[in-house]
C-alpha cells in the first residue's frame, strides 16, 4: 500500500513539473497577436518562414509572424504579421525573407524607407523579396563552373 502512495506523488510530481513547463513555454512564446498592429505583405515564395517566426528590423525583433495563407487569384503568400505598437513603419517599408544560415530558418526582415507617410493597422506592405533558396543557387553555381 506504501509503494503505491510513494508513486502516486512522485505522478502528482511529474505532472506538477510538467504543467509549469508548459506554462512557462506558452507565457514567454510570442506566438499570437496579442497587441501591436498588424500588417500584411505578399510574397512569390515564403520557403521557411514558420508562424511564429520573428520579424527584425536591423537585427532587432519587433515582431512575430502570425499568419500565411495562399491568394488563390494571384498565387502568392499573403503573410500577417504583428508588430509592437511603438514601432511606426513607412509606407514604402521593404519586406525580405531572409536566412539564419545555410542550416538555419528564415526570419523577416524589415527595412524601413524615408517616407513621411505611415502605414496603419492592416495595411500592406508592397515592396518584397520572397525566400531565396540556397541550394538552388548553390547548385547553379556548381554547374556552371563545370562548363568552365
Amino acid at each position: 500500500m506504501r509503494n503505491n502512495l510513494v508513486e502516486t506523488m512522485m505522478g502528482a510530481v511529474v505532472l506538477v513539473i510538467t504543467g509549469g513547463f508548459l506554462y512557462f513555454a506558452f507565457s514567454n512564446a510570442s506566438v499570437g497577436s496579442s497587441g501591436g498592429k498588424t500588417y500584411y505583405a505578399h510574397f512569390d515564395k515564403v520557403d521557411g518562414l514558420a508562424i511564429g517566426g520573428e520579424v527584425k528590423i536591423s537585427g532587432i525583433n519587433v515582431g512575430t509572424i502570425v499568419g500565411q495563407e495562399l491568394d488563390t487569384f494571384t498565387y502568392e503568400a499573403v503573410v500577417e504579421m504583428n508588430i509592437r505598437d511603438d514601432v511606426e513603419l513607412p509606407e514604402d517599408t521593404f519586406a525580405k525573407i531572409t536566412s539564419e544560415g545555410l542550416l538555419g530558418g528564415n526570419y523577416l526582415v524589415l527595412d524601413p524607407g524615408g517616407s513621411d507617410i505611415m502605414l496603419e493597422d492592416g495595411d500592406q506592405i508592397t515592396e518584397t523579396q520572397g525566400a531565396v533558396d540556397l541550394l538552388g543557387l548553390l547548385s547553379a553555381f556548381a554547374s556552371s563552373s563545370d562548363d568552365e
